[in-house]
C-alpha cells in the first residue's frame, strides 16, 4: 500500500512538474509548481519526515511562492513571456532531456545505496530528530541558509524597482502629452 502512495504521489509531482515547464501563462506554471512542492510534502510524510513536510510547506510553499507570484503580478510577465517565447526547433531540447533521462537512469540503476535501501528484509534506518537537524542546519550550513534569503531579498527589490521604473517612465510620458491632444 506505501508504494502504491508512493507511485501516486511521485506521479503526479512529476506530472505538476512537467506543467511548471510546459505551461505557456506564468500564474498557471507558478500554481503548478505549488501543487508541486506539495507532492514533494505529501512524499516527506510518506518517508516518516513530518517536520521537513511541513518545513516545504511553510517555507516553499508558503513563503518563496508567495514571492514568485508578487514578482509575476509586478512585472507582468505574461506579455513578456508573449514577446520572448522561442518558436525554434525542439530537437536541441529533446536531445539535451534525453541525455539527461539516460543519465539518471544509468546513475540509478548503478547505484549501491539505493539497492541497498531497496533490497528485501532492509531493517528502516532510524530518522534524524529535529534537534539533530536544527543543530546541522544553523550550525553546519548556516551560511548557505544566510546566502540564500539574501537573494530572495534582491531579487525582491529588483523587482519592486523594475515596477517603479516602468511607472515612473508612463506618468512621465503622460506629464508631456498635452491635455487637448487626447481629443
Amino acid at each position: 500500500m506505501e508504494q502504491a502512495f508512493f507511485l501516486l504521489l511521485a506521479a503526479v509531482a512529476v506530472t505538476a512538474a512537467l506543467l511548471v515547464v510546459l505551461a505557456r501563462n506564468p500564474i498557471h506554471s507558478a500554481l503548478a509548481l505549488v501543487a508541486c512542492l506539495v507532492q514533494i510534502a505529501a512524499l516527506y510524510v510518506l518517508l516518516g519526515a513530518p517536520f521537513l513536510a511541513v518545513i516545504q510547506i511553510f517555507v516553499y510553499v508558503g513563503a518563496v511562492m508567495v514571492l514568485f507570484l508578487f514578482v509575476i503580478m509586478m512585472l507582468d510577465v505574461r506579455k513578456e513571456a508573449q514577446v520572448r517565447f522561442l518558436r525554434g526547433p525542439l530537437l536541441p531540447g529533446l536531445v539535451v532531456l534525453a541525455v539527461l533521462a539516460g543519465e539518471m537512469i544509468a546513475l540509478l540503476l548503478h547505484s549501491t545505496r539505493l539497492h541497498a535501501v531497496m533490497g528485501p528484509g532492509q531493517p528502516v534506518l532510524e530518522q534524524p530528530s529535529v534537534a539533530d537537524l536544527s543543530l546541522l542546519l544553523f550550525q553546519e550550513y548556516l551560511l548557505p541558509f544566510e546566502v540564500a534569503s539574501v537573494i530572495l531579498l534582491v531579487a525582491l527589490i529588483g523587482a519592486v524597482v523594475l515596477a517603479r521604473e516602468d511607472g515612473a517612465s508612463a506618468a512621465k510620458a503622460a506629464r508631456k502629452e498635452p491635455r487637448g491632444a487626447a481629443r
